[in-house]
């Protein structure tokens, strides 16, 4: 795990989303439909099997919040409601796709369920997440990687800024590494 910091700030608000690392217990079907819409989970390795999922989201809700550092639930301003989640975490030096020799950039990554496509909810919660991000710690790259056939999601990096840089193979498929500097999200 690394000692490098990340986003310390457990509520995030944006004009119709709040990112927030606390976890409620009306929070549980959403997080299971996350984990195991074939939809959503297509360019994710596919669906998880329900009980497994269900016993990981119970052990999250049991702790009352997140457990990885820069890990936020995406709610609705208004009912409060789990549209999907993100996070803005290190990047194990562990794993393929890095843009500095020592590995650990900011990772970007967000998965929301199907009700919340196509209404720029994605690149609000990503916005929100970055441009706190850029107001709390120095100026670094920040990655994102998508598998190279999810279009949607290789839209939505190019329309945050990112700029695909090189792509690999992880996951039995290939994958695009994107990155863009935090400054750019500087207010």
């Amino acid at each position: 795990m690394s000692h490098l910091p990340t986003l310390s700030a457990t509520q995030i608000p944006s004009p119709r989303l709040l990112l927030r690392t606390a976890v409620h217990d009306s929070d549980r079907e959403g997080l299971i439909e996350l984990a195991t819409d074939p939809e959503v989970r297509a360019h994710l390795g596919g669906p998880r099997p329900r009980g497994e999922v269900e016993q990981h989201v119970d052990a999250v809700l049991a702790a009352g919040a997140t457990s990885r550092p820069g890990s936020y639930i995406i709610a609705d301003t208004t009912t409060n409601q789990v549209i999907g989640t993100l996070t803005l975490a290190r990047r194990s030096r562990d794993n393929p796709g890095h843009v500095t020799e020592d590995g650990e950039e900011l990772e970007l990554g967000y998965v929301l369920r199907r009700a919340a496509w196509g209404s720029g909810l994605a690149f609000e919660a990503a916005t929100a997440a970055l441009r706190a991000a850029a107001g709390e710690l120095p100026d670094q790259p920040v990655v994102l990687v998508t598998q190279s056939a999810n279009t949607r999601s290789l839209r939505l990096a190019a329309r945050l800024g990112f700029r695909p840089v090189s792509t690999f193979e992880e996951f039995g498929a290939e994958q695009t590494l994107c990155t863009a500097p935090l400054s750019l999200f500087r207010l």
